[in-house]
């Protein structure tokens, strides 16, 4: 009988099982990491029934491993991590040995989540679920942090979502993004782990008191923080006490975030000098003229509101707004009983703008906006001073759109971002239509319907009369162009659109590199291609979406219009 020799212990149950010190070759892991995965992962060893065979005739101690269980192993992502893991711990030993450590840099790129669990942290209420101490240093620092975003003029961007507030500030040319959440939400979740959370919060309120006292030493501000204009002894409240930071009162006043910061020296106008500007190398001068020109309008945002002063109704959020409003320069304040930090009263004739959140008001200052909070916000991000007549009290606000979404090639762009856009190049925005249009186009509807039937049959018959005029005047050309003699005009070389040639080029040329692709090449292309055109597909869609909408709302006003006038 011809055949393969069947070797031994290569079949049955010896197949079936494999040896730790195999399976853990096979995933390229260390003996920890290996029992870390199998706890993970639930993997644990088994006995097999003839273990002399499965260990190839050795009598040896040996744990084994189900080779399925292994072979799950092998695909599970976190195996990945492992080796990541094993890799950056390699580097940091090098890093060391070098006496490469981490800059201040890397913890401001490592300061986002730092900050929302600091700011959410803050908010929370003096229960038994947190530390009370836990909680007034993270509302220390937080406070801390927004004074010197404020001093520095470093915020950006501001977004108001159901989550919370997004703020972005650009702090040594990186930018940090944090969360905070809305004052009035203080059902706290019971189902959730707070000694995790607060392992975290520890590390990151280390991680932010550090930050905050180099960022203060870059300004030249004190620091803890003093308010400028009163003495050490003034803040000081007893005598008894350490620090000013241990009196609650001083800390309100800081948090109220209207008053300046003390420097530890007075800044000097004639001592600061104007930086000479180089080109930076490989810098074109269309790459240089457009970066100055960023340069100019970064820093006409942080004078945003720059001489203007705003009062705060009771009803509206104090803190997001100031904060908002003091970052780019403006003055605000609010009511005496509200907050304590207030500087001027609702009377003050220099007030400009007050924010209010009611849909209507019984006294009113002439010189002065009335306006909904979302005026500010929607400012910010639009990084100029918009129209004030889409936010005056009462009035349906536009959307608010987030300024961390840039529309890519293809996209959909909602009509209101359009209009922003305009606005922002200096453009007259083409508007959908003003009531008093629209009033215009209604009476003339009117007008058109209110005309008698006897008005329609003399319009009919004049057209009539001036379709058969027309007629004649060309049978009498006719007759005439019969009589004269042929005339031969001298012709015209027809122009090149050179631009029309080019891209004619170009797609044949895109046609032809498309037929020459090899076939896999092809099929990814065509994916790419298709993905592109349902993107297309999807914002028409969006787009007619939005239309019907607008047409529906327009119908509306105006059935509502002349039901009010009959």
């Amino acid at each position: 009988m011809g055949g393969l020799e069947k070797k031994k212990y290569e079949r049955g149950s010896a197949t079936n099982y494999i040896t730790r010190n195999k399976a853990r070759k096979k995933l390229q892991l260390s003996l920890a990491d290996f029992r870390r995965l199998c706890i993970l992962k639930g993997i644990y060893p088994h006995e097999p029934k003839h273990k002399k065979k499965v260990n190839k005739g050795s009598t040896a101690a040996r744990t084994f491993y189900l080779l399925k269980d292994i072979k799950f192993l092998l695909h599970e992502p976190i195996v990945n991590k492992f080796r990541e893991y094993k890799v950056f711990v390699r580097k940091l030993r090098k890093a060391y040995g070098k006496s490469e450590y981490p800059t201040f840099i890397d913890a401001l790129r490592d300061l986002d989540d730092a900050l929302s669990m600091c700011f959410l942290f803050a908010t929370f209420p003096r229960t038994g679920k947190c530390h009370v101490q836990a909680i007034q240093l993270c509302r220390r620092l937080t406070v801390e942090f927004l004074n010197y975003v404020i001093a520095s003029r470093s915020l950006r961007k501001v977004f108001l979502s159901i989550k919370g507030i997004y703020y972005q500030a650009e702090v040594m040319g990186q930018p940090i993004t944090w969360i905070t959440p809305y004052t009035f939400s203080h059902n706290h979740p019971t189902d959730v782990d707070y000694r995790v959370m607060a392992t975290f919060t520890e590390f990151y309120s280390t991680l932010l008191g550090f930050v905050n006292f180099r960022l203060y030493q870059s300004l030249n501000l004190h620091y803890p923080p003093k308010i400028e204009g009163q003495s050490l002894a003034a803040q000081m409240p007893e005598e008894g006490e350490a620090y000013a930071l241990d009196s609650e009162s001083y800390l309100e006043k800081l948090s109220a975030l209207s008053a300046s910061l003390a420097r530890v020296v007075a800044p000097n106008p004639e001592d600061e000098a104007e930086m000479d500007e180089f080109p930076v190398e490989g810098e074109s001068a269309e790459q240089e003229e457009a970066r100055q020109k960023e340069q100019e309008a970064l820093e006409r945002q942080k004078k945003l509101f720059e001489g203007l002063r705003f009062f705060l109704n009771r009803e509206v959020p104090r803190e997001p707004l100031a904060f908002v409003i003091r970052c780019f320069g403006g003055e605000v304040s609010w009511d005496k009983s509200v907050c304590i930090g207030a500087t001027y009263d609702v009377t003050d004739p220099k007030i400009t703008h007050q924010i209010v959140d009611r849909p209507s008001l019984e006294k009113q200052v002439i010189g002065r906006y009335y306006l909904q909070p979302q005026w500010v916000f929607d400012s910010v991000n639009a990084k100029m001073c918009l129209p004030v007549a889409d936010y005056f009290p009462g009035v349906m606000l536009p959307p608010h759109l987030s300024p961390f979404v840039t529309e890519k090639e293809g996209d959909y762009i909602p009509p209101e971002k359009l209009k922003l856009l305009a606005l922002q190049r200096g453009d007259r925005p083409e508007e959908s239509g003003s009531e008093e249009e629209e009033e215009e186009e209604e009476e003339e509807e009117e007008d058109a319907a209110a005309s008698s039937p006897e008005e329609e049959e003399e319009e009919e018959e004049d057209s009539d009369k001036e379709e058969e005029g027309r007629l004649k005047k060309m049978e009498q050309q006719r007759a005439q162009n019969k009589n004269l003699p042929v005339k031969v005009t001298a012709g015209k070389v027809p122009k090149e659109d050179k631009q029309r040639l080019v891209q004619e080029q170009a797609s044949e040329e895109k046609r032809l590199a498309i037929m020459m692709m090899k076939k896999r090449e092809k099929y990814l292309y065509q994916k790419i291609m298709f993905g592109k055109k349902r993107k297309i597909r999807e914002a028409n869609k969006l787009a007619e979406k939005r239309k019907a909408h607008d047409a529906a709302t327009k119908s509306e006003k105006k059935k509502s219009k002349k039901s009010r006038r009959e």
